[in-house]
């Protein structure tokens, strides 16, 4: 049996954490990111926040990487004042994912960006974001959902040609494109819903969840493209 590409997910670090009889500081990510993963035939790996040298090497264990939902990127990443909406920062997450995000372009490792790991690749790539839309988080602390358009001739428009109902919770958005970026999916609103490099051998970004939906199609593309750059990247290749 083929080993399963190692995918890696980058993660949250909240304190006060309470499960059982413990009370402590954790690194954690929702199950559906690492089930998802799972159920695309890869295998997960927890990334929790770390020095942000660090990411290299890290990037260089994986076949894929995949950069998780969580709180809004602090706004000096991307030259703006901080919006009376927008959330607390969390720097250290903020430094170490932007690095992992370079270190993955840089070597070439296939990325998937979700939701602010979209907003954190564009940023990355010289992007600004939005602080604050309305329409796309309903309710606190509950997904909803809404229609994408994919845009034709891109990764995206070939794994998902027909517009499709995903599930969504996100209060920002992409302003101006990153370099080297283009939109492969909208939102009715016309907001973007998911970007790709066309130069990269697999880069994308989504902006609603597909960890929790029924939707494999996106995830099964990164680790297809993490396999086959496992294999030619093996000592029997």
């Amino acid at each position: 049996m083929a080993a399963r590409p190692l995918i890696g997910i980058s993660t949250y670090a909240e304190s006060g954490v309470r499960w059982g009889v413990w009370h402590l500081d954790a690194a954690l990510l929702p199950a559906g990111y690492p089930r998802l993963v799972q159920r695309a035939g890869g295998l997960a790996a927890m990334l929790p926040p770390d020095a942000p040298e660090q990411a290299a090497p890290t990037v260089a264990r994986l076949d894929g990487l995949v950069i998780a939902g969580g709180p809004d990127v602090e706004p000096v990443h991307y030259g703006a004042e901080a919006d009376p909406r927008t959330g607390p920062p969390a720097r250290a997450r903020d430094a170490w994912e932007l690095a992992l995000i370079r270190a993955a372009l840089n070597r070439r490792i296939p990325l998937l960006g979700i939701c602010r790991g979209m907003q954190l690749l564009n940023v990355a790539l010289g992007g600004t974001l939005v602080q604050h839309i309305d329409g796309h988080a309903e309710v606190p602390g509950v997904f909803g959902r809404h229609p994408v358009k994919p845009v034709p001739g891109t990764r995206y428009g070939a794994l998902a040609p027909e517009q499709i109902s995903v599930p969504t919770y996100h209060h920002q958005a992409v302003d101006r494109l990153g370099e080297g970026l283009v939109p492969s999916a909208h939102a009715e609103d016309g907001t973007v819903e998911a970007i790709e490099v066309p130069a990269h051998p697999w880069v994308l970004g989504v902006q609603w969840h597909p960890e929790m939906g029924e939707d494999v199609r996106v995830m099964r593309a990164l680790t297809a493209a993490a396999a086959d750059r496992g294999q030619s990247c093996s000592p029997s290749a």
